[in-house]
């Protein structure tokens, strides 16, 4: 092979990484993996009427945390 591939090759996967770098980072920033409980409560709440339950309590804590925020 020649060195211009070679060359471009690395260049490419090297800024195709910190592309992906970059959004992971983002990712992690913006809260994207917060949600510990999603799937464990997914599980819990089979029926209709318990996931609407679980949104109202999820809704209740959100009212609470933006009632208890200082501004």
């Amino acid at each position: 092979m020649d060195t211009w591939v070679i060359a471009m090759m690395l260049g490419a996967s090297i800024f195709l990484g910190a592309i992906a770098l970059f959004a992971f980072l983002w990712a992690i920033k913006n809260g994207q993996f917060d949600d510990e409980e999603k799937f464990l409560n997914a599980v819990k709440f089979d029926g209709e009427d318990e996931l609407n339950d679980a949104i109202k309590q999820e809704n209740k804590k959100e009212e609470l945390k933006k009632r208890h925020r200082p501004e």
